[in-house]
């Protein structure tokens, strides 16, 4: 098993290669002709993002970070078959962010599938400063408390005053700053040392927010 969070860049596109995408939806084919030209628009209007290829066009400085790599084992007729399962975060360190995962027989094959379902995921994330304690109201922090969930594990965001940092551990500082985040307090319960739980966690209280009345 590979350690977790290695930096992976999302591959991105020259202008020959973007050329030659052919949008299956119909979202897809008014991307590609320019008639939408941000995801703001997209999530205002409430669409569905089924291609990866809309993020990569409407997104170009998105890159991917790769939360976990690990083999799993199944019994077969044929006998034990073993792949590699891959979870990987997008987000382009500006207020948007997704989470996806991926299984192949190659290691390398795993994190780009993981990497092409993650991008369709992709939420914008509700930033501010809602800590009483911090007079500076730009978007360094989250707006409110937010708590998100995933498998055993439960992520509490907490606004926190600017300069304060990102007061987590290593492997979530690296999803709040891709997210876009600065200054955050975060709690953590349960089974914390499961990287796929824990990203799922921080996408479940960013994609929280949006619920929120506040």
């Amino acid at each position: 098993m590979s350690s977790s969070y290695t930096r992976h860049r999302s591959r991105q596109r020259t202008p020959e290669k973007q050329e030659s995408w052919i949008p299956r939806t119909r979202l897809g084919k008014r991307v590609s002709e320019g008639e939408i030209t941000s995801l703001d628009e997209i999530f205002q209007q409430g669409w569905k993002i089924r291609e990866p290829e809309i993020v990569k066009t409407l997104l170009p400085d998105v890159s991917s970070e790769v939360v976990n790599v690990g083999i799993v084992q199944k019994q077969t007729d044929a006998g034990r078959l073993t792949r590699f399962r891959a979870v990987v975060a997008v987000g382009n360190g500006d207020g948007w962010f997704g989470v996806g995962e991926g299984k192949a027989a190659q290691r390398t094959a795993a994190i780009d599938k993981a990497t092409i379902v993650a991008l369709p995921t992709i939420i914008p994330v509700k930033r501010g400063c809602g800590s009483p304690e911090c007079t500076d109201k730009t978007n360094h922090s989250v707006p409110f408390r937010t708590v998100g969930k995933a498998g055993g594990v439960t992520v509490e965001l907490v606004p926190a005053p600017k300069g304060v940092g990102l007061v987590a551990g290593p492997a979530l500082k690296k999803l709040l700053a891709l997210a876009g985040l600065k200054d955050v307090y975060v709690r953590t319960f349960g089974s914390t040392g499961t990287p796929s739980s824990l990203a799922n966690a921080v996408y479940d209280a960013f994609y929280k927010s949006h619920q929120l009345n506040v």
